[in-house]
């Protein structure tokens, strides 16, 4: 067993839930790598970005499959999300090389998904791209903090898992409702334009915070 102690990890509710500490038991008697599981999360979510841009080219059922499947599909990089940190802790192999693991996937899979946004069906490439570079920026500024002193800080208003909660309801209202229900603005950038700006928001809280912590601390005798 590693005697590392994993850095700061984000607070999840669902994993002190019984169902997410019977599925951590079963990948542990599987012995799964907590690495595979994060590499599987990754390749979710460059699917639900591939399925996302498939919406452009299909109409009717065929589309709104798509939506759903790429909808579900950020679910499941959540997960992986949450399984490989746990059965890291559980199988006692938690490791430096498992905090690339977490973090580099991560970022590609918010690249993926936002970029295939700005491809789909009522999409904005620029508002894609611009909610990629935001979603990584706010990622980037938590361990810029981390790495000169101050702790992780996972705060929002759009964080990695309230972003995946506007994409997921995006693509299920999509696949669900009515098309007399659509709005002539556009839902797709609506949720890019939301990603941008709220993330822009949630970085601003973060330094803010990071830096009145590290002024905290050096003004400390």
């Amino acid at each position: 067993r590693s005697d590392y102690q994993p850095l700061d990890r984000r607070p999840i509710q669902s994993r002190n839930t019984r169902w997410a500490a019977g599925i951590t038991n079963v990948l542990v008697r599987c012995r799964v790598s907590p690495n595979a599981i994060s590499i599987f999360g990754m390749l979710a979510a460059i699917a639900a970005g591939a399925l996302f841009v498939l919406t452009s080219y299909t109409s009717g059922l065929g589309q709104r499959a798509l939506w759903l499947s790429g909808g579900l599909l950020c679910q499941v990089r959540l997960l992986c999300n949450l399984f490989d940190g746990m059965v890291a802790v559980a199988r006692g192999t938690a490791s430096a090389k498992g905090e690339l693991y977490n973090e580099v996937p991560d970022r590609v899979s918010d690249a993926a998904i936002f970029l295939g946004l700005g491809y789909a069906a009522g999409g904005n490439v620029a508002l894609g791209y611009g909610a990629a570079i935001v979603a990584v920026f706010v990622a980037y500024v938590r361990a810029t903090a981390k790495s000169i002193g101050a702790p992780h800080d996972f705060c929002g208003p759009l964080a990695k898992p309230q972003r995946m909660a506007l994409v997921t309801l995006l693509a299920l209202y999509l696949a669900c409702s009515p098309s007399e229900w659509r709005w002539s603005f556009g839902e797709t950038q609506a949720v890019l334009w939301m990603v941008v700006a709220g993330g822009l928001f949630t970085a601003f809280r973060r330094l803010r915070r990071a830096a009145r912590y590290l002024e905290t601390v050096s003004n400390k005798p």
